[in-house]
């Protein structure tokens, strides 16, 4: 799932910038190529087939553009268009420049309009990588133009260039400050909503009490380790490993804290609990972009779990991840119904179950953490005393 508001944010900012960049492209290139050649001083500069061919295959490339675009619109990945307008931009410009000037007596006179609607709406996207990619790509033209031309009056344009990309970066600079301290402070009124959440889970069952913040540190450490979780999305994966056991506000308590093994229609109650669960977040923003966790961690990689019976890949990778975090967990957490597992003891039942309940990479790369999870698990019991109710038997 992605993040609907940015998404549409995204579209609206693509659809402008596409919408400007047409017009002055199009309005820029009559007046240049047709009515600038008909001033005197650039009667020498008459264009000839080869110029005209390469002009129209310019035109109707960035033309083909468009349906590019809406097929991406489409698909839901509004952020490639840019870079694909101006990396094709950059290049068909780059060529018909060099072929324009090359070997002509006439003195470079063009820094396209376009270069500036481009530079100067780089910040909307708030993205330095396109930020660079724009400023970079115009000074590396240049550069390429006054190479081949060998015409000095080519650093006008390129000074031109640095100067609108020096304000530019201002603007995006603040605007990239003013984004993060909006993050920070959203961030941290979800993390309280989230830790508030908790504590009334636990308050519920005691005996979970420090699960739900052990499994995210844990699952935080091995998505990590696989470098298959994208940094950006580390955050709204952390919340939603907090809330993964939501769904057990809705079991009764006489099931919940029950000693002994749970009849076949209790352990029914039990399992409805990623499916309640992902219902109650499935319109949080910043948590509902891994719905997965919650609805899916107690699936197994040989199709044995519930709710849906994956098998394999089918179950999504940040839920198997969690999976393990999870099991990890519960063995070595003193339960109603059972003491605490060593963790040497859980460490080879994760590994027992490689191929089986877990997904067999990540019992390799969980080989590999193990180490930090028994720091993680020894920091919070360092950093919180255990109450009533709740022990650890794990030295």
């Amino acid at each position: 799932m992605k993040n609907t508001s940015l998404l549409h944010e995204e579209k609206r900012s693509t659809v402008l910038f596409m919408s400007l960049f047409y017009i002055v492209f199009f309005l820029y290139d009559i007046f240049y190529y047709n009515l600038f050649p008909l001033l005197p001083w650039m009667a020498d500069a008459v264009p000839d087939t080869i110029w005209y061919f390469l002009s129209f295959s310019k035109h109707l490339i960035i033309i083909c553009l468009i349906p590019i675009s809406i097929y991406l619109f489409k698909k839901g990945n509004p952020g490639k268009v840019k870079y694909i307008v101006v990396i094709t931009y950059l290049v068909t410009n780059l060529v018909t420049d060099i072929y324009y000037y090359f070997g002509k007596e006439i003195s470079y006179s063009s820094g396209n309009l376009v270069e500036l609607v481009i530079i100067l709406f780089s910040p909307v996207f708030i993205s330095k990588r396109f930020f660079h990619l724009v400023t970079w790509g115009l000074i590396l033209k240049y550069i390429l133009v006054g190479v081949f031309i060998q015409d000095p009056i080519i650093l006008f344009p390129a000074t031109i260039v640095m100067i609108l990309a020096s304000i530019s970066y201002i603007l995006l600079s603040r605007i990239l400050n003013y984004v993060k301290a909006l993050k920070n402070t959203y961030d941290e009124q979800l993390a309280g909503m989230v830790k508030g959440v908790i504590a009334t889970l636990e308050l519920k069952d005691p005996y979970t009490r420090g699960h739900s913040e052990r499994v995210a540190e844990y699952a935080m450490s091995l998505a990590k380790a696989t470098g298959k979780v994208n940094e950006s999305e580390l955050n709204s994966f952390y919340y939603a490993c907090l809330l993964h056991d939501i769904g057990k506000v809705n079991i009764p308590d006489t099931i919940l804290a029950k000693h002994g093994k749970l009849t076949d229609e209790e352990y029914e109650v039990i399992k409805t609990h990623p499916v309640v669960g992902a219902k109650a977040i499935e319109d949080v923003e910043g948590i509902a972009d891994h719905i997965a966790v919650v609805y899916h961690h107690h699936e197994r990689w040989d199709g044995k779990g519930y709710p849906a019976g994956l098998v394999g890949e089918e179950t999504p990778f940040v839920a198997r991840i969690t999976a393990v975090a999870d099991a990890f967990d519960a063995m070595t957490s003193t339960r109603s119904y059972r003491p605490a597992l060593p963790y040497e003891e859980a460490y080879k039942r994760i590994l027992d179950g490689k191929g089986s309940q877990f997904d067999p990479e990540l019992v390799e790369v969980f080989k590999q953490v193990f180490p930090d999870w028994i720091t993680i698990s020894k920091q919070y019991l360092k950093n919180h005393a255990p109450k009533e109710g709740h022990k650890h038997e794990n030295p």
